[in-house]
């Protein structure tokens, strides 16, 4: 009886016993289910908006953050808020909260009672840290916390500068916790080489996790260049330094010795870049300075000279280097003399920063592509920081070598803030030089152009200066005569032009960047394979099979169609494209087809009440004055002038047709006080002339029309009046065949009316009246220009005597 009621009652007490120890183990887990709130943390409602949440959030971090608040339970409150604002300014993952009480992303419905089980049940084994189970993460860890939008808009840009080492993990993760020694002695070696460092939590970022292809924790990541690689050895701090360098470029430093120094240094002329030298003890070149090599490489060249070998002694004497400390030489463009030194024992990576970020560029670099030229000749934000480009333009033959020299000189003992010297080859860059010299008909074989930069769009304001450049002493003294006239008023540059993107001039050709994209494709496909990640070959080989499927198919369903079903059907006809006439008269407003042009609006009975009369206060029209003889050349040349302007919410663009509306400009100087026009002011033709209305103040300025394309080589600034009497002359012999010709197609008045137009200047010298309309807008949104003021606006209609107030 004993034996057999102790029989029974021995698997009841096992079972209990495993229970309780079964619950005991995951207490934990429902405990923080239950107790984690982030709405009574954070003490906001459950209707509260991300505004409220935001504020309540900035108002406990600030209160709990354990740099100001000593209590003991600070760090993990403020972990605590930290997560509740990670779960509720995410719309998804408040939404999984408020209905199932979950904390992660993308996690189906009821997976969040069983997490525990589950957690428990794939970290369960047997060994010392069986009894470890998940702490909170470390306040030290929160401030390497990576997020999707973070990483792609600011991580993975800065990867092209640094590396990144990214570990991911998770809450639930044991041999996460194994490997935290080592990745803190890891993070304390390579952050303050400049290394970037990153942790990415799997529970929270399954996005992030999902695109970088980390799919289990733990793993690590490099990040260089954009690219990302796992990192497949035992964890240990030596496996790991030697992972960041092996993500490097090896070509980043070259090994200088006596036999190669000189054409590493001479090499300045053909990379555009100015040298850097470092001499040290160890034979090996140190990660700190392939770091920064890495991160100035688009900028500076580096060497490493070993002091320890016996084949560099010359190169110690010959520059003098202390063998006891490590020592950086910066070259320029003279190799026997360098333009900087640093020296220190223990050389940290902001004194190198410092050192090549002051010597970036060589004293006068060359224009190579269009980033050097944004960075050497900045577009002018404000009059305190305004630059001024000096640039000369030759070519890279040997004959222009003693003027390359000269102008070299020159910039080295003419240094100043306000001042960038730098040349263009002339046959590297045409479309650049071509428009800073288009005005000039004969040329020096070389030029120096001052120019400033005023928008981002390309515009600049330049002026040439005389005579060429040749490097003798009265060319020198010519451009500092020029500089000096600028630096005192800078509207002595008097031409402006929109110059194209620069040529990159040190891009790989095509096939070279196609090879590079292949090795980096077919050592990314070698790695998956080799480790097996079968789960990121999945869209690459369903890709192929698919490539293959349609390719096959194709020649099969080829093979067995029939010979008729192959033969070319007979193409459709062709709309006929529309006549210019069409064209140009469709609509009261145009836009021509060409991409830089802006729209105009013509101003009819219709629109000139809400064009003018009823324009919003602040508001300006401005109007071009033509005619029908010249209406598509003063158009396009108008639509070019304003269209870096056409982005001001404020300007409104519109065109007058005179022989339509001859009466009105009359009318309207007539109207104006008598006070505010200039004397002497020829107002015989208005073709050209630009007005900018003020309909609620009742004032207009105006702008009169400047002949600057001739091309006898005499004065470039020519007023209208001067320009139209030279004109009259070479165009009566045409002005009796034009009539005839419109006369069969206009009325007798509107043919005297477009004879009187277009018998004052041919298309080309219409096309240059608009050279100075740039100019004239910016001084028009400045403020600057004359106004005339006027009591009430003339009416369109001419047969009516009423004026619009």
């Amino acid at each position: 009886m004993t034996a057999a009621g102790t029989t029974r009652t021995r698997p009841q007490w096992t079972s209990t016993l495993y229970l309780l120890l079964f619950l005991l183990v995951l207490e934990p887990c429902f405990v923080r289910s239950a107790e984690f709130d982030p709405y009574k943390i954070l003490g906001v409602s459950r209707r509260a908006s991300q505004a409220e949440i935001k504020k309540a959030y900035k108002t406990l971090a600030r209160e709990w953050h354990p740099d100001k608040n000593k209590d003991p339970s600070a760090e993990d409150m403020f972990i605590k808020i930290s997560k509740s604002y990670e779960i509720l300014s995410n719309e998804e993952r408040r939404a999984n909260f408020d209905r199932y009480g979950q904390m992660e992303e993308n996690q189906p419905f009821g997976q969040s009672q069983h997490q525990g089980f589950r957690s428990f049940h794939h970290s369960f084994y047997f060994d010392e840290s069986f009894f470890q189970f998940p702490r909170s993460r470390e306040f030290a860890d929160s401030k390497y916390l990576l997020h999707h939008a973070q990483f792609n808009s600011e991580v993975l840009p800065d990867s092209f500068r640094r590396p990144y080492l990214i570990k991911v993990t998770s809450e639930w993760c044991f041999a996460c916790i194994h490997i935290e020694p080592v990745w803190k002695e890891t993070v304390e070696e390579l952050e303050p080489l400049g290394v970037g460092i990153g942790i990415i939590d799997l529970g929270y970022e399954r996005r992030l996790s999902n695109q970088l292809g980390a799919h289990r924790a733990p793993s690590i990541i490099g990040l260089v260049n954009g690219r990302v690689s796992f990192f497949h050895q035992a964890v240990v701090r030596e496996h790991l330094r030697q992972f960041i360098e092996d993500l490097l470029p090896n070509t980043l430093v070259q090994k200088i010795s006596d036999s190669n120094y000189l054409s590493f240094l001479e090499a300045w002329q053909v990379e555009n870049k100015p040298s850097v030298l470092l001499f040290d003890q160890v034979p090996v070149v140190p990660l700190l300075y392939k770091l920064t090599a890495f991160a100035f490489r688009d900028y500076v060249r580096f060497g490493y000279v070993d002091q320890g070998a016996t084949h560099n002694t010359r190169l110690l004497r010959q520059f003098n280097v202390n063998t006891y400390a490590p020592t950086m030489l910066l070259f320029k463009e003279d190799t026997q003399n360098p333009v900087d030194i640093i020296q220190a024992r223990g050389m940290k990576k902001q004194i190198m920063d410092e050192f090549v970020t002051n010597n970036k560029f060589l004293q006068v670099p060359r224009l190579v592509n269009q980033q050097l030229f944004d960075e050497l000749c900045p577009i002018k934000q404000f009059h305190r920081r305004r630059k001024f480009c000096v640039l000369l333009i030759t070519d890279q033959d040997q004959a222009f070598a003693p003027g390359n020299k000269a102008f070299l000189e020159f910039a080295a003992a003419n240094k100043k803030d306000v001042l960038r010297f730098a040349y263009v080859y002339q046959q590297h860059q045409q479309p650049l030089c071509q428009a800073l010299l288009r005005n000039q008909a004969t040329l020096s074989p070389q030029q120096v152009v001052l120019l400033e930069r005023r928008t981002q769009a390309g515009k600049v304001l330049f002026r040439s200066v005389g005579g060429g450049w040749n490097g003798s002493e009265e060319d020198k003294y010519r451009l500092h005569g020029e500089i000096e006239l600028l630096q005192k008023d800078p509207s002595y540059l008097s031409s402006d032009a929109t110059l194209p993107e620069l040529n990159n001039e040190m891009a790989p050709i095509f096939i070279i960047r196609w090879l590079n994209a292949a090795y980096d494709y077919f050592l990314q496909v070698y790695d998956d394979l080799l480790y097996s990640n079968w789960r990121e070959m999945m869209p690459i080989l369903s890709l192929i099979f698919s490539a293959l499927f349609i390719l096959f198919g194709t020649v099969i369903i080829q093979a067995f169609s029939e010979p008729g079903e192959n033969k070319p059907q007979k193409p459709k006809s062709k709309e006929q494209p529309p006549s210019p006439e069409d064209t140009t008269d469709r609509g009261t407003s145009s836009r021509p087809p060409k991409k830089d042009f802006v729209e105009v609006t013509e101003l009819t009975d219709i629109t000139y009440t809400s064009n003018l009369v009823r324009l919003r206060p602040g508001h300006i029209n401005v109007v071009l004055v033509l005619s029908d003889a010249s209406k598509n050349v003063l158009l396009r040349k108008f639509a070019k002038e304003v269209f870096s302007f056409s982005g001001t919410q404020t300007l409104h663009f519109s065109f007058l047709n005179l022989d339509k509306h001859r009466h009105w400009m009359p009318a309207l100087l007539r109207s104006a006080r008598p006070e505010d026009l200039e004397e002497e002011q020829d107002f015989s033709d208005f073709t050209g002339h630009v007005l900018a209305l003020n309909g609620h103040k009742r004032y207009f300025c105006l702008f009169r029309p400047v002949f600057t394309g001739d091309e006898s080589g005499g004065d470039a600034s020519l007023s209208d009046a001067s320009v139209c009497s030279s004109r009259k002359s070479r165009s009566r012999s045409r002005s009796s065949s034009s009539s005839k010709s419109r006369s069969r197609s206009h009325s007798r008045e509107d043919g005297a009316a477009s004879k009187r137009g277009s018998s004052r200047a041919t298309s080309i010298e219409l096309h240059h009246k608009l050279d100075r309309l740039g100019l004239w807008m910016e001084r028009l949104l400045e403020g600057t220009l004359p106004r005339i003021h006027v009591p009430a606006w003339p009416s369109l209609d001419p047969n009516s005597s009423t004026s619009h107030s």
